[in-house]
């Protein structure tokens, strides 16, 4: 439905229209050994920010404000050939492996004890991976024994002896990772990782009965065995696996930016198939679990640039998809967050891939600086602000036509309420790239009114300004809450075009 006022978009925002609370493992990362993600990306011994432990202070500042609570290692595609065997022990005797799912030299001087001890002191809730791409079942059973069993048997004894007494305590587990994928090592049917999946679950549980696990679903929404994949799996692995995941990425191809800025139309509808799949098998299975979503893996990433892996050079951390995200690129990021809030009713755990140098929100330079990507800033700006209840705001105003996903709202945005505060969060994109829109918000049924406390905005007249080394600073959020105003039960606000962002209100006291 159009608005008859050309450039204004309305909604209503109450709280009885309540869709999910936003769990906040919504808001986690990916930290694999690709590429710069763990060597000289979170951990460099040799700079001058480097703690005790070899990992760079500035970075593991960063992390924290980004505010991420969860992050997934080892991999992706790594995992499927990782012994985790190799990762423990005095480093100086781990041996160095070629690692075939990137075509590079693992020296394994970070492995499982390092990248727990570091999540530890990060605060955030590590969400580790399992591989059955090479191994298996005994494999699995022994990382979570080594990981989470307090002491008196074998793997778990020679933790201690590596000079770690107490457990990491590790919940949340991924059963491989991408087993459809041609380019997986280890690739095989549903029916044959489904069953491997299950049975290694059932081993995983019986070492910690109170972990939970993901199973994999399909690499993307564009498989051939889309659909069939995840029913197929589910069908062997319900009554282990907690949670199914789902994995796309996104980028502007052919100068088709519309449709690139209307990401989140593809997500939504992507998410909705397989919670319609997952509560298919639900049904046949007259099941009383019902599977909820992880989306592991999400983010732009400017793929027709990747030569792929066989055309790389064999070397120790190779300098692989580190893309330079702009304006636009941070304005399809804050959609995609928001995407994933509207489904907080399904999707309860979501991993941004990856955390650092590789297509990450953050970059590094080996003995050199640290900055945030313009999609740092909607990512963290969403995470501090976008907790409690989501709730449903349906848009009625201009569209826009895409050629992938037909017409869409040119308004993107979702709220969320915090219960204990009252305090409530906008969050729209105006994905128009050549008009403002006022945004007209009706604030209906709640107790208090309401009072703007900030506005910030992630725009520029080049929507193609990104962030650099050299200019670190050339996107930021830029307060403009002279542009925002609530008062007699509204709220209105003006959005340029291609613009992220989050309008922040309390209650009038």
């Amino acid at each position: 439905m159009t608005d008859q006022h050309a450039g204004t978009a309305r909604v209503t925002i109450d709280p009885d229209f309540a869709l999910g609370t936003v769990d906040p493992r919504l808001y986690g990362t990916f930290v694999e050994h690709m590429g710069r993600c763990v060597y000289t990306g979170i951990y460099e011994p040799e700079h001058l920010s480097a703690d005790a432990h070899g990992f760079r202070g500035d970075v593991s500042g960063l992390v924290r404000e980004l505010g991420t609570g969860l992050v997934r290692y080892p991999g992706g595609n790594f995992v499927s050939g990782y012994h985790w065997e190799d990762g423990v022990g005095p480093a100086d005797e781990r041996p160095r492996r070629l690692d075939l799912a990137w075509r590079s030299i693992e020296t394994n001087r970070v492995g499982t004890d390092e990248f727990l001890g570091w999540a530890r002191r990060q605060g955030v809730e590590p969400m580790m991976a399992v591989n059955l791409g090479t191994r298996g079942i005994d494999a699995a059973r022994s990382l979570v024994e080594y990981c989470n069993v307090p002491g008196g048997t074998a793997w778990s004894d020679l933790r201690v002896r590596h000079g770690v007494r107490e457990p990491h305590g590790v919940r949340l587990w991924c059963l491989g990772n991408e087993m459809d994928g041609p380019w997986q090592t280890g690739h095989t049917t549903a029916v044959e990782y489904g069953r491997l999946a299950a049975e290694a679950g059932k081993a995983m549980h019986q070492v910690d009965p109170s972990i939970e696990l993901v199973a994999c679903g399909s690499s993307n929404a564009g498989m051939p065995t889309f659909g069939e994949w995840e029913r197929q799996v589910l069908h062997e692995t319900y009554d282990e696996a907690d949670y199914l995941s789902l994995h796309a990425y996104y980028e502007e191809t052919g100068g088709d930016r519309a449709s690139f800025l209307a990401s989140g139309a593809h997500m939504d509808a992507y998410i909705r198939d397989v919670v319609a799949t997952a509560d298919h098998v639900r049904a046949v299975r007259r099941a009383t679990k019902r599977i909820r979503l992880s989306f592991d893996e999400w983010n732009v990433w400017y793929q027709s640039r990747f030569p792929g892996e066989r055309a790389l050079p064999l070397e120790e951390r190779p300098r692989l998809i580190e893309d330079t995200y702009s304006v636009t690129d941070a304005a399809v990021v804050g959609s995609l967050l928001m995407t994933l809030l509207r489904n907080a009713d399904r999707v309860a755990i979501a991993c941004l891939a990856q955390l650092v140098n590789v297509i990450g929100p953050i970059r590094s330079e080996p003995g050199g600086p640290s900055w945030r990507q313009t999609t740092f800033h909607p990512f963290a700006l969403t995470a501090r602000h976008a907790r409690g209840t989501v709730l449903r705001t349906e848009v009625r105003g201009p569209v826009i036509d895409t050629d992938k996903h037909g017409p869409v709202p040119a308004l993107d945005t979702v709220s969320t309420l915090d219960p204990e505060t009252g305090a409530l969060t906008v969050l729209a994109v105006n994905r128009d790239q050549d008009r403002a829109l006022q945004l007209r918000a009706a604030l209906r049924g709640f107790a208090a009114s309401y009072r703007v406390v900030e506005h910030l905005r992630i725009a520029d007249p080049d929507p193609d300004a990104a962030n650099t080394e050299a200019a670190p600073d050339r996107v930021t959020p830029q307060s403009v809450r002279e542009t925002a105003v609530a008062a007699d039960g509204a709220l209105e606000a003006a959005l340029p075009p291609v613009s992220w962002n989050v309008i922040r209100l309390a209650p009038v006291e």
